[in-house]
């Protein structure tokens, strides 16, 4: 037996010990709200990644690693409750959920534990929420999509389909065996803690915008209909009158990590809410690594929001901001006819949806181009109405084409 092993078995055999008189962890606990929650990165060894591997939460041999048990102290130490745990070797942390005691500031009590030296940085669980909403359900389905008419959708399909690019679609689930969503999704993954797999409304008509089938006689055309799609379920559709799709920081940075580790060519985030330093570092990372990220624009919120503030990202909206500190790119967003639960269709609006149409264009843009840079044409030098036809022909040809009959301008995403 050589030393790192004697030593891993004396780790164990202590770890068991401490374990045996200590609370377990929590795994997830539904019980306790995101808003009581606070995330602790704790610097991951580089030894314990192994490439490939998704080690999912603290369970089995990791709830006796000494990181766990370092977290357990520091929770201890802080008055907080270790709720769960999860591994990120690929940003170099392990990310601890801990919970705060009711009447205590989860933002204070973040900005305590930054100043453990055993902690790299903490930060609060934040919320975000989807960016669309559904027309009247009493409103008819138009027969044409925007798409069809401001894109030349059919023009673009004989350029590409998207074959061979796989669109990680990061939202409430998805109904993959939606009529027009069969066999176009490849993975149905669910990173939100208590609740099971349901196909919701938000993430149903995102995917249907991006993906649905083409030329099989029923429904829509998505913009990327050879497309395949990784549905990571990191948001949920509350019940009740709206409807609102909501997210927090922790599933989101799940489904973040999943997608940047698997390189999905392109990562859709039709939603906005509070800068975050995890989600941020995140969204970096897989710029980093090739994939293009496209963001819904807020104008609520400084800079249209975070993710779409974080420089290398696509900002969409269904319609120009004057004076806009982010650039912004237009796309349709208006009375889109896309896929619904129960194997329906219905109508929908907002920057979410916009979002969903740049990422289908930036997968036909990558089965042409075989590169991570995306050269966007629109009618402005930076952000403004996209001109699809002219951007996946320049990707095409490399030409400059006119055959959107705007004036033609460019801008580079490069990673």
């Amino acid at each position: 037996m050589n030393w790192r092993r004697c030593l891993l078995v004396l780790a164990a055999a202590i770890a068991t010990l401490l374990t045996s008189s200590a609370p377990s962890v929590a795994q997830g606990s539904p019980s306790i709200p995101p808003e009581r929650q606070i995330l602790v990165m704790i610097r991951h060894p580089a030894d314990h990644y192994q490439p490939g591997v998704y080690g999912g939460s603290y369970g089995g041999d990791l709830a006796r690693s000494a990181r766990e048990r370092l977290a357990r102290g520091i929770a201890h130490d802080h008055g907080l409750t270790l709720v769960d745990g999860w591994p990120m070797p690929l940003i170099g942390v392990d990310c601890f959920i801990m919970a705060v005691p009711d009447g205590h500031s989860t933002t204070a009590a973040a900005e305590e534990l930054s100043h453990d030296s055993k902690v790299a940085w903490a930060e609060p669980v934040q919320l975000y929420q989807a960016q669309g909403g559904t027309a009247s359900p009493n409103d008819p389905l138009y027969l044409a999509q925007p798409a069809a008419r401001e894109w030349k959708l059919a023009d673009l399909h004989r350029i590409a389909t998207g074959r061979g690019i796989r669109v990680a679609v990061i939202d409430s689930g998805i109904q993959a065996n939606h009529p027009d969503l069969a066999g176009q999704v490849v993975l149905n993954r669910n990173f939100v803690v208590g609740q099971s797999e349901a196909p919701e409304d938000h993430g149903t008509a995102v995917a249907g915008i991006i993906a649905a089938k083409s030329g099989n006689g029923i429904g829509i055309a998505g913009i990327a209909p050879a497309a395949r799609l990784l549905g990571l379920r990191a948001c949920w559709q509350q019940r009740g009158a709206g409807a609102v799709t909501v997210c927090d920081g922790l599933s989101l940075a799940k489904a973040l990590y999943f997608a940047v580790e698997l390189k999905a060519d392109v990562i859709n985030l039709s939603l906005s809410g509070p800068d975050d330093r995890l989600l941020r570092t995140l969204i970096e990372a897989g710029l980093a690594r090739g994939s293009t990220v496209v963001a819904a624009y807020d104008s609520a919120k400084p800079g249209g929001g975070f993710p779409a503030s974080v420089p290398g990202v696509i900002a969409v909206s269904d319609h120009a901001f004057a004076g806009a500190a982010t650039p912004v790119y237009i796309a349709p967003g208006r009375d889109v006819p896309t896929t619904q639960p129960g194997g329906r269709w219905f109508l929908v609006n907002g920057s979410s949806f916009s979002a969903a149409h740049v990422s289908g264009l930036a997968a036909l843009v990558r089965q042409r181009r075989h590169s991570p840079d995306l050269m966007l044409v629109s009618d402005r030098r930076v952000g403004g109405t996209i001109d699809a036809c002219a951007t996946l022909e320049r990707a095409a040809t490399g030409c400059d084409c006119s055959c959107g009959g705007a004036r033609i301008l460019s801008a580079r995403f490069v990673h």
